[in-house]
């Protein structure tokens, strides 16, 4: 009998000559010699005794020598092995049981024989010459005392093997299913990312189809879990189809799992690309559309796919998940039934903005926020009369940033309130500066942008009373904006809100007009006193070639728009002016101020002081002041 793997002989190190001289030593121990000859008859019958409790012994046994060849062997072994017992004696016992298919064993056992280790057990799997297989525990310890040799014992622990076998399935498997379950699939995905795994052999890269059920948690509630159940068998018997199906004419089948509740996962090792990827994530969507039949019940259901293939070194599999669910939940962002590639620029975008999200709050603590100011000039005289306050991010890992950046992140989480309380501060503080400063000019007013969770969180009205009162701000030199989406169709307290501080005499502006619902009869119940164009009518007056004449629609609009505020007693705003065939325009039909790159980018509080002392902007060039 053989061991199922191959490993170094010992057969170089034993000297089978001694057999003979093994076998006498080995039958001398059991006799008791004593001084007194009269001993010698009970002496003589010791060993017959050992012997045949030996021969008898249900356990399989060998004596071995100290070169590791058998002296003595029981039936049970000889059994147990599919051997001859009488052809045993002189055999090399590392090979009878497979000690020498690796080294670590054999050097252990070496040990043994040497008297220089106590005992050695391990597990060896042999092959009876029938044909089956035998798992076996090898136990190995030194005879009695000054008695030379080792004594085997071997224990079949097959029945014992099969039964944790079987309950390994069962711990591995999902009972639903019977697919491979969550702690099965990471143990086959680890082993697939080990180096030794790729680097001799296959693509050295790897792939995985993260899969949700869209909508099964309606399955679940409305019909039961019995029938949840059946819809995830039958889900998972269409996914194998779909593996089995890849995986003909190559090295192997993706393995499908269920990961947990309706998620699957299909892992490609050794794919040959994205395209390998794509087509399994096609071919299990086309699997999932046709309905299901489940006693009775005929169900349709669809599914979202997130996928991920790249090359195995130096991926690990928290990794590889973290971006296959990530790319899953952009599949059910983008509308569901839809399997998506992951894309490294979209998940920097992903990692950067929970970054920021992360260190908002701080950064307000820290002081990390400024504001700069663009101007805001009279359309007919050219004159600096206000500026708009925009906040800026001077984040210490990624830059400046600007409001587009950071703005929609503290809104979603609060943040926007704290902030929003320093930035009116801030520019109510600096409009106040600016006027002490140039007392000899007429003051500019400052505008700063509102968020209606402000409005909605926080007291804005007492925030304002308190911040003019503390910065000694005149109310009429205080703007602030909301978009339209935000004004229009306010009630309850927003509009309370507004109507609060019109009555104390702050400005109040709808910025990005003409973007949202464009309700112009509402303007009538609204305390606004300023539109904002959004720049996107603007632009519509640019023209790149002299010859060019403007879009008339944008014209008629634009005028529209400018004569029905002006009639509710409103001015009006116009954003992202660059050009000045755009201001000359603006100008023509009625347009109050301007704001854009034609007069100034925004610029410092500074920067802004020194403009006053000009205030003149008719004649300046795009992009300066």
């Amino acid at each position: 009998m053989s061991g199922t793997s191959e490993g170094p002989t010992p057969a170089a190190d034993l000297d089978r000559s001694a057999v003979t001289e093994s076998d006498n030593t080995y039958r001398k121990s059991y006799q008791k010699t004593d001084e007194t000859t009269d001993e010698t008859t009970d002496a003589r019958t010791a060993p017959t005794t050992y012997e045949h409790a030996f021969a008898a012994a249900a356990l399989p046994m060998a004596v071995v020598d100290r070169e590791g060849l058998v002296t003595a062997a029981n039936e049970a072994l000889a059994t147990l092995i599919g051997a001859d017992q009488a052809g045993l004696p002189g055999r090399i016992a590392a090979d009878l049981v497979d000690l020498a298919s690796d080294a670590r064993t054999w050097h252990a056992y070496r040990e043994v024989l040497r008297g220089r280790q106590a005992r050695l057990r391990c597990t060896r799997r042999l092959k009876h010459p029938d044909g089956h297989s035998v798992w076996v525990q090898v136990t190995i310890a030194p005879l009695a005392k000054d008695v030379p040799g080792v004594l085997i014992s071997v224990s079949d622990i097959s029945a014992r093997r099969e039964l944790q076998a079987r309950l390994r399935h069962l711990q591995m498997h999902d009972p639903v299913t019977r697919l491979p379950n969550r702690t099965l699939f990471f143990e086959r995905l680890s082993a697939a990312l080990e180096a030794e795994s790729y680097e001799q052999s296959g693509t050295g890269r790897i792939g995985l189809c993260y899969l949700d059920l869209d909508g099964f948690k309606a399955v679940n509630d409305t019909l039961g879990h019995r029938v949840g159940d059946r819809l995830l068998a039958a889900v998972a018997e269409r996914l194998t189809r779909v593996a089995d199906e890849a995986g003909f004419a190559r090295a192997g089948a993706p393995l499908v799992a269920r990961l947990g509740g309706d998620e699957f996962a299909l892992l490609v090792e050794d794919s040959t690309g994205t395209e390998q990827l794509a087509d399994l994530a096609e071919s299990a969507l086309a699997a999932l559309q046709a309905p299901f039949d489940l006693a009775g019940q005929r169900l349709s259901l669809s599914a979202s796919i997130g996928v991920v293939e790249r090359h195995a070194a130096g991926t690990t599999a928290t990794g590889l998940m973290q971006a296959a669910d990530t790319t899953l939940y952009w599949a059910k962002a983008d509308g569901k039934s839809r399997w998506t590639l992951f894309d490294p620029e979209r998940n920097a975008h992903l990692v950067t903005r929970q970054a920021l999200s992360s260190t908002l709050r701080p950064a307000i603590e820290r002081g990390e926020f400024v504001l700069e100011y663009q101007p805001l000039v009279g359309m007919g005289d050219g004159r600096l009369s206000g500026v708009e306050a925009l906040v800026r991010w001077h984040h210490p890992e990624f830059g400046t940033l600007t409001p587009n950046r950071f703005i929609g992140l503290a809104e979603e989480d609060g943040s926007i309130v704290p902030l929003g309380r320093w930035a009116l501060t801030t520019a109510c503080r600096q409009a106040r500066r600016w006027q002490l400063d140039h007392p000899g000019e007429p003051p500019i007013f400052v505008s700063v942008n509102v968020a209606v969770r402000q409005v909605w969180d926080s007291d804005l009205v007492a925030d304002v009373a308190e911040t003019l009162a503390e910065t000694g701000l005149a109310p009429h030199l205080l703007q602030l904006e909301l978009t339209e989406s935000a004004v229009m169709g306010s009630a309850g307290r927003p509009l309370q809100a507004l109507q609060a501080l019109s009555d104390m005499g702050v400005r109040i502006a709808i910025d990005d007009f003409g973007t949202g619902y464009s309700n112009l009869a509402y303007l009538s119940r609204l305390p606004v006193s300023v539109l904002k164009l959004d720049g996107s009518f603007v632009r519509g007056f640019q023209y790149d070639d002299p010859g060019d004449r403007p879009n008339p629609a944008d014209e008629v609009v634009v005028e529209a728009m400018i004569q029905l505020a002006h009639r509710l007693g409103l001015t009006v705003t116009a954003e992202c002016v660059e050009t000045s065939a755009q201001a000359s325009r603006l100008r023509h039909i009625g347009c109050d101020t301007g704001q854009g790159w034609l007069y100034s980018r925004p610029v410092t509080a500074d920067r802004i002081s020194e403009l006053l002392d000009t205030r003149t902007y008719a004649d300046a060039p795009a992009g300066k002041p």
